[in-house]
């Protein structure tokens, strides 16, 4: 059975032990049952109480950073905050402000422990009396001093260098007084077609501009470096040096800590024609000192696996230099003096060769190969084969080394993790976060325009594959990613099994949660779900069906092989019966890229039950839309792309697929700066709709002023809400509160409310709308169901705006309400399909909750549940085997992403709203 997670969990990596997944079925015709939720994650019993987002303290940290959610007008601006023990005892604790409420208390806070510290059950961070100050500072801190040319690093464990300019991001990092690790800095490498034959591979450097220092402990340091990548000229040549590939880099230093982390983010700005990028990764070297049967290199595996050898071995000689050396090389310790050997070993020592090459190549998802060779222009000799390698590599000496990790490894591959000349005095380190072994990376669009030269035709081939084509937007201009790895400066070779935990930790960093009594609680983001109900069979049902869903996702992810550099984290859109395959090839129904609000959908399941699980797959999912979805410079910035072939292949640029009502709960869950960067970025992003008229396709599409655009109420204005609302509350700018009051009030004031709104113009300035169709009355299936529902329903009980929620709740009423009742209120039908019904019974339900009306309620229920033999067939899944498929899988042809998406939020929300009323039949 494969694996039922496409990353691993820290208890099944570091214990070997097998990953959940779903039963297994038998016979091509067989149904196989829905898998039970995997068990929560210990979940105290007080609802204040830390947790470990994994169940139980891990083995180790390099230092964790989360974020914890407070009720309104709990924690006041400024009050400071305490991590105390069971006992009552104080730890040291850093922390610092994510967003407020409107009356200024503190809504979200972040916080920070050192290595040192472990929380174990029962802890909790809490707020001091007023004027009382947090305990004295600890007496181990990490401080950064800053001299004319470079910021020092001191965690009280390591020192690291880091310069203000040039190509280095560290200088050097010592310990002990012992300089373990120099020279880091990013390189990356260019090169023609993948298909053309290889003439030049142009080699470049990261070139440091700006280093800002955003923290500076006692518990942590942060500094943010930016920058480009600068070609290498071949020597002696003249002329301007091309610079390119802009990147945005963190570095985490940690008290007490031996560990460096690398938050690197990097944004496409080539040529996709012609730029083809080789390889992209981080460089390092690791000084040696001792002699090379003391040199040692280490690769992590599968599971506990773990590949290690020494630099010259000393084992399967044909003279044994005696059972004490081989046992001491073996467990990476100082080898007994060489007096000691055998006299054969001893004089002919040299005639053992080094190998100083070693590479870790993971260039698909289930195949990795270890190969080494002596130097340079000597051939390779392979090593080692496996399936997933988990990313870890070390070199070093008994005098010092570093292990390095990547994260989420094998999961994007192709990556590669390379060391050289370790036969040398200094090793070179590099971790390729694209492998320069695998084909050069291509960008460039997948078909050549199929004759789509006019509006016309664009939309003839919308009707048939479903995707929405235009020249010059199927660009990869803008789009970007983010690679984390962690650097550990080693006092000397560890112990294998310690390595295996270091992979462990790389791979499944530990982080601290809150329950998921608390997120309720606090209703940080409203009343959107309630805890999982079980009491009555009916209640039951519904918790069943949300646990296949998201079940069923991630074995998907797995055994569709959903993986991949730009690929990982995003799940298919639409599945095609007939091939027994997800529509990966076809238009608008391949890579999903947040379409109907997968990302909401899998924030709640994790909300609503703790799941590691859960929380892992949501945040690949937010990982890939916030970097590869969104475009973050060029004439799309702050836009994102709607679903497609490639996931920018489609010309649809879209607020919808950017806004921040996606990613905000992962910033506020790990204080997550580079997220944190692209909701700043978001803010601003409504005015790229002035130059982009998302009806420029749409006959008689109508004319605006300069400087005015066209904003569709649900899919534009309503993502537009999400950026304002986490601007203001991360900032308290009033700015933004203001520019949705605005909108808000316009909404209200309009005849018919959001139904006269279905396309406004709108003013960027001031943030005002006005309707565009004059006395008529339209609606939209898309309206409400990218964040919509979510957005309104926090900023309903943040901001009290005079007839607001009278429209939304006529809306909310009306949408799915009989065509008698639309024109009976309105006039006329609205004109909206019910080509989503389901999932707009959760605007039915909204109503009844708020105006305390059973009939309501009733309804909602009913157009949940539908024809039950329509929209709810069985759970399960049928086994499909060869020559049908490419080879065995588990389908189940009736679920599509869209559905599973607004059936679970709709489910979700009726639950929290009108669970009270849930029909007994």
């Amino acid at each position: 059975m494969p694996e039922h997670l496409p990353r691993f969990n820290r208890r099944q990596f570091v214990g070997g032990g097998a990953a959940l997944g779903l039963a297994a079925a038998g016979g091509a015709a067989t149904v196989a049952p829905v898998a039970a939720a995997p068990a929560s994650s210990a979940v105290p019993a007080d609802p204040l109480a830390l947790r470990w987002l994994d169940g139980s303290a891990p083995a180790l940290h390099a230092g964790t950073t989360w974020g914890l959610p407070w009720a309104r007008g709990q924690v006041r601006r400024g009050q400071a905050l305490v991590l105390r023990d069971v006992q009552g005892q104080a730890h040291p604790l850093q922390s610092w402000p994510l967003a407020y409420w409107p009356d200024g208390s503190l809504k979200w806070t972040a916080h920070a422990i050192a290595p040192g510290v472990s929380v174990g059950e029962g802890w909790q961070v809490q707020p001091l009396p007023a004027g009382q100050a947090a305990p004295s500072t600890p007496s181990v801190v990490v401080s950064v001093a800053e001299a004319a040319e470079a910021f020092t690093i001191d965690t009280g464990t390591v020192v690291a260098v880091v310069p203000k300019r040039g190509p280095l991001l560290v200088r050097s990092v010592t310990r002990g007084g012992v300089e373990v690790m120099r020279g880091v800095k990013l390189v990356a490498q260019s090169d023609g077609p993948p298909e053309g034959q290889t003439t030049a591979t142009t080699h470049f450097e990261s070139q440091l501009e700006q280093v800002t220092v955003e923290q500076r402990g006692p518990q942590r340091a942060v500094l943010r470096l930016q920058g480009t990548h600068r070609a290498l000229a071949p020597v002696g040549q003249v002329g301007k040096v091309r610079t390119w590939l802009p990147f945005d880099l963190r570095l985490y230093f940690y008290a007490g800590g031996d560990a460096l982390r690398v938050m690197h983010s990097w944004v496409f700005d080539g040529e996709p024609q012609r730029d083809f990028i080789r390889g992209l990764g981080l460089q390092f070297e690791v000084p040696l000192r001792d002699a090379p049967h003391d040199r040692h290199v280490r690769f992590a595996g599968e599971g506990n696996g773990l590949w290690a050898e020494a630099v010259r071995g000393l084992t399967g000689l044909r003279r044994d230099p005696g059972a004490a050396v081989r046992a001491a090389q073996l467990a990476g310790q100082p080898t007994p003096p060489m007096d000691g050997w055998h006299p054969s070993v001893r004089k002919f020592v040299e005639r053992i060769p080094a190998w100083g090459d070693v590479t870790l190549s993971q260039l698909g998802p289930d195949s990795f190969q270890i190969k080494k060779r002596t130097q340079a222009g000597h051939t390779w000799v392979h090593s080692a084969w496996g399936g997933r390698a988990a990313g870890l590599g070390y070199v070093g000496d008994t005098r010092g080394g570093v292990a390095f990790g990547l994260r989420d490894f094998w999961q994007r591959h192709p990556a590669q993790l390379d060391i050289r000349n370790a036969h040398t005095s200094t090793a070179q380190v590099t971790c390729w976060f694209w492998a320069p072994e695998a084909p050069a990376m291509d960008l460039r669009p997948y078909h050549d325009g199929l004759g789509q030269d006019t509006f016309e035709k664009q939309l003839e081939g919308l009707e048939v594959t479903y995707e929405d084509w235009e020249p010059g937007f199927d660009t990869a201009v803008g789009a970007g990613r983010s690679h984390e790895l962690t650097l550990f400066a080693l006092a000397g070779t560890p112990s294998r099994e310690r390595l295996v935990q270091l992979a462990g930790l790389v791979q499944t960093p530990p982080l601290l949660v809150a329950t998921p009594q608390r997120y309720l609680n606090t209703r940080v983001f409203g009343t959107l779900w309630t805890l999982p109900d079980r009491s009555t069979p009916q209640k039951a049902a519904l918790e069943d069906r949300l646990d296949f869903l998201v079940n069923f996702y991630q074995r998907e992810a797995e055994q569709r092989r959903w993986l991949g550099f730009w690929d990982y984290g995003d799940v298919r859109h639409t599945f095609d019966a007939d091939r027994h395959e997800w529509r990966y090839d076809v238009g608008g129904y391949a890579w999903d890229n947040s379409e109907l609000s997968p990302d909401l959908w899998l924030w709640g399941m994790f909300f609503r039950s703790g799941r590691a699980d859960v929380f892992r797959f949501a945040e690949a999912m937010v990982r890939h839309t916030t970097e590869v979805d969104t475009y973050h410079l060029g004439r799309f910035k702050g836009l994102g792309t709607r679903h497609g072939v490639l996931h920018w292949s489609d010309s649809a640029k879209q607020l919808r697929i950017s806004t921040a009502a996606y990613r905000r709960q992962y910033h506020y869950l790990t204080a997550d700066e580079r997220v944190g960067d692209v909701l700043h970025m978001l803010r601003d992003a409504d005015r790229q709709l002035i130059a982009l008229n998302p009806t420029r396709k749409v006959k008689d599409a109508p004319k605006l002023p300069p400087g005015q655009a066209v904003m569709g109420v649900g899919t534009d204005w309503g993502s537009m809400l999400a950026n304002w609302l986490t601007e203001w509350e991360r900032t308290g700018d009033v700015r933004w509160r203001d520019k949705i009051r605005r909108g808000m009030t316009s909404v209200a004031g309009m005849k018919h409310g959001f139904f006269s709104a279905a396309s406004a113009g709108y003013d960027p300035e001031t943030g005002e709308l006005r309707s565009l169709i004059g006395e008529r009355v339209a609606a939209s299936h898309l309206s409400a169901v990218f964040g919509l529902v979510e957005m309104v329903a926090e900023l309903i009980e943040l901001i009290d705006v005079p007839g607001f929620e009278k429209a939304w709740l006529q809306y909310c009423r009306l949408y799915n309400a009989p065509v008698e009742e639309q024109r009976r209120e309105l006039g006329m039908p609205h004109g909206g399909t019910n080509a989503l019904t389901v999932g707009h019974s959760r605007l039915t339900a909204y109503a009844a909750m708020r105006l305390n009306d059973p009939a309501l309620a009733r309804r909602a229920w009913a157009e949940f549940h539908g024809d039950r033999r329509r929209t709810q067939p069985p759970l399960g899944t049928r086994r499909i085997e060869g020559p049908a498929v490419l080879r065995p899988v588990e389908v189940a042809p009736w679920i599509s992403t869209n559905d599973a998406a607004q059936w679970s939020l709709a489910a979700m929300q009726n639950l929290a709203w009108v669970g009270a009323q849930l029909p007994k039949e």
